[in-house]
């Protein structure tokens, strides 16, 4: 391992000691900022030197770019959730969900090394990506903020649709790489678009609807859109069928109004979004008091510990971002946005070194997944769009999206080292 290969993990480790120190002295704090952040850098280089040991031809940046980001939202928790009753621990059990999420990436890159048999169980992993999101509606569900999204077992809760559009990515990539040649071709024609062989693209549909389905029924409106763009998105990848562009617009435009028109909940955040100054105190409430902070930022932010995003509420969850623009101002929360670049970039990287159809389709799916979550909340956030109640990756108080996103990266990984040393052994014969 060079020395150059672990300069941005330093400098991730670097940026989250400064962020801990500053918040020793903004808020009057002692000893339990420096216990998360000896917690979090402990963790994070264990991983690093860990997965670096298994998988010595992986993109090691990404790990990198995953410590910076866990890091900055540790800090953005710890400054948000300090002396607030309550809430006080956030920080706490964020670390432990960090831990939780990097031990699910080392159990996937120690028994998924070889990760071509996942494919073989695409359709069971698609069965369980369905049943997983139905599981909801069973007396273990339970609804937060007018969406049935959560699971409760025993002491633990979680979403079961952050890991169901995982398995959906897997299915979509093995199945996509065994049919894409059928599905590139076309039977028919309507009203000028081609439309695809009705026995091929059937099981790619129905496992779609089901899901899209349930979520919509759960008002879980981030994931529904998640859901439904990513499998466009790589079925346009795998076919090159802008076909599938145009009728999923269609559908989502279609699907979009009818969401409208049935759910009262839907059409309260369409209303706050178009006109948050008709309920300041209420309805547009969350989304003044995000745009005021981000505004109070400035160019350079308030400071850790000097913005009012306090006042935000569930600012640890949907709004860290505009906490983040606030306190560290565009510069701070440009260089965070770049960070989520880089991640994107490495992982549409992998997918085009990688040789196998399957495996570039599974680089790309969960890329695209990761790129979306992070523009939808990005958007929400700043009225760019209406708001839907996704986390900010990584960064975002939240077990079940943390551990997600771990795996994500834990998959992109053990591609990564299939095309890493595929081009070492092409150097060496070269």
């Amino acid at each position: 391992m060079t020395q150059r290969a672990t300069i941005p993990l330093l400098v991730a480790l670097l940026v989250t000691t400064l962020g801990f120190a500053t918040l020793i002295f903004a808020q009057e704090s002692n000893a339990p900022p420096l216990v998360y952040g000896a917690y979090y850098a402990g963790t994070m280089v264990a991983l690093y030197f860990g997965v670096r040991l298994w998988l010595p031809h992986s993109d090691a940046l990404l790990l990198s770019v995953v410590t910076l980001l866990t890091g900055i939202g540790l800090v953005m928790i710890y400054r948000l959730t300090f002396d607030v009753p309550g809430v006080e621990n956030l920080a706490t059990t964020q670390a432990l969900w960090i831990l939780i999420g990097s031990g699910a990436l080392v159990f996937t890159v120690v028994f998924f090394r070889n990760y071509d048999r996942i494919f073989d169980y695409k359709y069971l992993l698609a069965l369980a990506a369905v049943a997983l999101i139905a599981s909801t509606f069973t007396p273990l569900g339970y609804e937060v903020n007018g969406a049935r999204l959560w699971l409760s077992v025993g002491p633990i809760s979680f979403q079961p649709s952050e890991f169901a559009r995982i398995a959906l990515v897997v299915f979509f990539a093995g199945y996509l790489a065994e049919k894409r040649d059928v599905l590139a071709a076309t039977s028919r024609t309507i009203a000028g678009v081609q439309i695809p062989t009705p026995k091929y693209f059937g099981p790619v549909a129905l496992v779609w609807a089901a899901s899209l389905g349930l979520l919509v029924f759960e008002k879980d409106l981030g994931s529904s859109l998640l859901f439904f763009a990513v499998p466009v998105l790589m079925l346009y990848a795998a076919t090159g069928r802008i076909a599938y562009v145009i009728l999923g617009g269609l559908l989502f435009s279609v699907g979009s109004l009818t969401t409208y028109l049935l759910f009262d909940h839907v059409k309260v955040r369409v209303a706050s979004w178009l006109d948050p100054w008709s309920d300041p105190n209420g309805t547009g409430f969350q989304i003044l008091q995000s745009l005021f902070s981000i505004s109070d930022g400035g160019l350079t932010g308030a400071g850790l510990g000097g913005g009012f995003a306090q006042a935000i509420p569930e600012v640890e969850t949907d709004f860290i971002f505009s906490a983040v623009a606030s306190e560290l101002g565009l510069l701070g929360a440009s260089a965070v946005l770049l960070a989520f670049l880089v991640f994107v970039y490495r992982g549409m990287k992998i997918a085009l070194l990688v040789e196998d159809a399957a495996s570039k389709l599974l680089a790309f799916g969960l890329t695209a997944m990761f790129a979306l979550q992070t523009l939808i909340i990005v958007g929400g956030v700043t009225k760019a769009i209406p708001l839907t109640g996704i986390t900010l990756p990584f960064v975002s108080y939240g077990g079940s999206s943390v551990v997600g996103n771990f795996i994500i990266t834990a998959l992109l990984l053990v591609v990564s080292e299939r095309a890493g040393k595929r081009s070492v052994e092409e150097e060496e014969a070269a």
